[in-house]
Parts: C-alpha cells; structure tokens; sequence
C-alpha cells in the first residue's frame, strides 16, 4: 500500500490511467539494478528514484574526476574524488527517502555478477566498454532477467531491450549476442574516454533506458524487444531497426553452448597490458634530473596538451601507427597521457613495431600533479 506521502508524492503520475496506484505499487515493489554510474547511469538513477522504484542497485567501483561533470549530474564539483557510490545514495536518498539504494561497491565480473543479479527484476546496462556488455547480456540471460541496454559515443546513440522472457521463461525477444555475435576489437572503437561524447546525449539515452524500465514493471506500452533504436543528436532524428532472435545464439538460442559465464576480456580481444613495462613518476624525474637522453612522447588529444603537458612530443594515440617513422630507435622512449592508459597501448604498438623498450609513464599526468609538480593541472 502506498502510505499519504507516497500518494502526495507520486500523485502527477497517479493521474495517468495506464498506471495508478495498482502500477505505482509494482514501482515500489521493483528491484533495479544499474550496471555503471557514468553518464548513462546516473540521471537513469535519478529519474528511477524519483518515479519510485522501491530498491534501486548500483554498481561501480570508481570515484569522481572533474572530467565526469559535464555528463554524470548526479554529481558536483565538491564531490571529486569521493566515491560515486557513496554521492549517489546521498543525493538520490534527498530526493527520494523512500527508495532503498543498495551499494554494489566492486567491478562486476564473472566471479559475482550471477550472484548480483539473481537480487533484482530488471537490470539496466549503463557501462561503456564491451567486455562489461557481453558479461551482463550472458548474466542476465542466464538469470531470466531483462536487459535493459543503452551505450553512447560521440552524438550517436543505442538503446534495446535484450533477454526478454514471457510468464512461462520462453525467451521472447533477442539477446545482445543476436546482434552483435562476435565483439569488435578494442582498438576499432575507443571508449567515450578516447573518443569523446557530447555531455548532454548520455542523459538523453539513460532517459529512453529509464523509460523502458519502467515500461516492463508496469507492463504498459511496447517495448524495445526486437528492436534498437538509433539516435543521432546531430539531426535530431532517431530510427528502429528490427532484430530477430537468433535460434543458434550461442547463450539465448535453441541449443545455447554457453551455460556459465566466460572470460570476457579474453573474448573481446583485449590484450592484458598489467605486465607491460611502465617506469613511475618518481623514475622519471629522477632521470630528468639526471639529464639522461630519451624521447618522450605525449599521446593526448591537442586540447589536454593546452590543459596540462610534461614536455615531449605530441602524437595523438589514434596517429602513432601511421607516424611511427617520427619517432628514434636509439634512445628510450617514454610514453604518457593522462592516466597511464592509452599510453600502455601505444607501449605496446612500439614495442611490436621493434623500438626498443619503450616505457609508459605510470599513472600519466594526473600521477605527475599528485607526486611530482602540482602545478601541473589535473582534469
């Protein structure tokens, strides 16, 4: 039963005949689980809370960067560098007392995420890399769950609807597998980190996420099973296109081979760079101070050069393999970015590329303001 307050609270939508108090009561009956507090989890928190979803899940692992503001509003700038987690219970609990926030304070993996998910009715995939994608789509299809999935880049946008099931547990719609059965590589999409994406088009599509969450507690509307909608900012225009399910999917088909979850950076390609030779700020400045001949190579955008810079050569990550006759093959190289990143691929594509022990700089810039020159900005 709703209590007075709920009722004074929730009374605009009590209004709308699709739902009432009987749909209100499902909202505050429903367990939602969103993957990621980035920029498409946290107005999808917001507005879930505020509609009233009884108990709302998170899960993240990471604190707040200056860089997160201009499209993760859930936050502000007295927040950096505290725990997302942390900020998100307080700011939605304000809006929102009744609505219990459950803290998922770790990196979903395959280890943890079954057991996660069995908790909730729906989960809303709000991460922006594709190992994490295919972890939650294979999860959420052995669960029985629904995936509710959104991802950004640049002014382009995705949201469906993935491992949906009738009354019975017969799957009635596909799976992110369906539509993308083999992953693309990690260097042929770079992440919102490398690649960019405009601040307001992550609240833009966590809203259509948003919407279609509560579309499937209340059982009103259609939603977006066998479909993807496209959305480009740009125009201003947003398309569907049909997806089937696909009978020899390997997790949701007729005869799934896949029954548990899987390594998942293993299967989308990415290289395991954690042993990859990096040298730590404090190494670096004292070979500076020792004069001690090197190149260094910067491999940010221009516009982070024009924020904050060690000194060095700038090639942008995405230039290094077609300007590689720039750079010396008798002396060390030592490679940088922001936060030690992008510049342990690049380490990597040198090293293939028969330069000899090339270095990244451990931590980047951001770990050279911390211990070495606060003067260098941080962003």
């Amino acid at each position: 039963m709703l209590t007075d307050e709920e009722l004074q609270r929730y009374s605009r939508q009590l209004l709308l005949p699709e739902l009432g108090q009987a749909g209100q009561e499902k909202l505050k009956q429903a367990r939602v689980l969103i993957v990621g507090m980035g920029g498409l989890g946290t107005p999808l928190a917001l507005y879930l809370a505020a509609a009233g979803v009884g108990t709302l899940g998170l899960v993240d692992d990471t604190n707040i960067e200056l860089s997160n503001l201009h499209r993760q509003v859930l936050f502000g700038t007295d927040s950096i560098g505290k725990s997302k987690l942390d900020i998100a219970r307080e700011k939605l609990f304000d809006l929102n007392p009744n609505c219990n926030i459950r803290l998922h304070t770790t990196r979903l993996d395959s280890s943890n995420a079954l057991e996660i998910f069995r908790e909730y009715d729906v989960v809303a995939d709000a991460t922006d890399n594709f190992p994490s994608r295919y972890l939650i789509n294979d999860a959420c299809v052995l669960t029985g769950i629904p995936n509710v999935y959104g991802s950004v880049f640049k002014f382009d946008g995705q949201v469906s609807v993935f491992g949906a099931r009738d009354s019975s547990g017969k799957s009635t719609g596909p799976c992110y597998r369906c539509l993308y059965p083999i992953p693309p590589t990690a260097d042929l999409i770079p992440s919102c980190a490398a690649g960019g994406v405009l601040g307001v088009l992550p609240g833009i599509i966590g809203l259509m996420q948003g919407t279609e969450v509560l579309k499937i507690i209340l059982g009103v509307g259609e939603p977006l099973i066998g479909a993807l909608l496209l959305f480009d900012a740009l125009r201003m225009d947003s398309r569907r296109i049909r997806i089937q399910r696909n009978i020899s999917c390997v997790v949701c088909g007729n005869n799934p081979a896949i029954h548990q979850l899987i390594d998942y950076r293993a299967f989308c390609g990415e290289r395991d760079l954690t042993n990859n030779p990096e040298i730590s700020v404090q190494d670096y400045s004292a070979m500076r101070a020792r004069s001690e001949d090197h190149f260094l190579l910067d491999v940010r955008e221009p516009f982070e050069r024009e924020i904050a810079s060690i000194g060095g050569t700038l090639i942008p990550t995405g230039e290094v393999a077609s300007r590689l006759n720039e750079l010396p093959h008798d002396k060390p190289i030592i490679v940088y970015c922001h936060l030690g990143i992008r510049s342990l691929r690049v380490q990597a594509l040198l090293q293939s590329a028969g330069f000899t022990n090339p270095l990244s700089l451990k931590g980047g810039t951001a770990a050279w303001s911390d211990a070495i020159d606060p003067t260098v900005a941080k962003y």
